[in-house]
């Protein structure tokens, strides 16, 4: 029996190589994908598999010899780089909303460090963080985030480099809309502890002997406890919203 001939499509192969690496560098930075719960075999599976179904509608990539096609892996990391930086941007504005109710409820003085997230803050910013992963995995948020990327290939194939110009604009302008984002969420519980601040001074002024510091934290912790449950409910619709400013983001970014 003579020996077995196997004829690899080298271009085809090539061309899943550069589509996976896009999306690898993009799962790594983008929500809810870059959370550590999501564990390194699943991004790396995930990957080449979106890669293979991709693959027969791109482009392939001409073959101008192998340091050509390092300089496209490269390049092809970066631009995923990019893309998810940008998303994980958007949905940053939910942990900063949480973040902003544990500096006027009261709740920063038990921050700490989380080795999930990666990311050092108190209960609210923590427990907004892991509802938004939820709420994207729940919602099918995450489905229109893949499908954004998806529709990166159509707009920029894998020879095509995006203009660092345009990139910086857009990361600036989604850094000014991630905080609009978060005082939105976190604005009406904020107007209400500073209401309340403002009612202890007035207390104070009023009644010197009274320790505003041991009335007002009780008071201030039991006013989020029980407003934030109300700013809970309107949360999933944020989601969507900041999914659909997110596919956008990604699609602004593109030549």
């Amino acid at each position: 029996m003579g020996p077995i001939a196997l004829t690899l499509p080298l271009a085809q192969i090539e061309t899943v190589m550069l589509a996976s690496v896009r999306i690898a560098a993009f799962l790594v930075l983008a929500p809810p994908f870059s959370h550590r719960a999501v564990p390194a075999q699943v991004k790396v599976a995930l990957a080449l598999g979106l890669a293979i179904a991709v693959a027969p509608h791109v482009q392939p990539l001409a073959d101008d010899g192998t340091v050509a096609f390092v300089g496209a892996l490269v390049a092809q990391a970066l631009v995923g780089a990019a893309l998810g930086f940008g998303v994980q941007l958007v949905f940053s504005a939910v942990q900063s909303a949480g973040g902003l109710i544990d500096m006027f409820g009261g709740f920063q003085v038990a921050s700490g460090y989380d080795p999930m997230g990666m990311t050092s803050g108190a209960i609210f910013q923590r427990f907004y963080q892991l509802l938004a992963l939820v709420l994207l995995f729940v919602s099918d948020g995450y489905l229109v985030v893949v499908g954004g990327l998806l529709r990166t290939f159509d707009a920029l194939p894998l020879d095509a480099m995006l203009d660092p110009a345009a990139v910086a604009a857009e990361l600036t302008d989604g850094l000014g809309q991630m905080m609009l984002a978060a005082l939105q969420i976190a604005g009406p519980l904020i107007v209400v502890l500073f209401l309340a601040d403002v009612g202890l001074g007035l207390l104070t002024r009023v009644a010197p002997a009274l320790n505003a510091f041991a009335l007002g934290f009780p008071l201030k912790v039991m006013l989020t406890l029980t407003l934030s449950g109300f700013a809970i409910v309107g949360l999933p619709h944020v989601i969507e919203a900041l999914t659909g400013e997110s596919v956008a983001g990604m699609l602004g970014l593109l030549p």
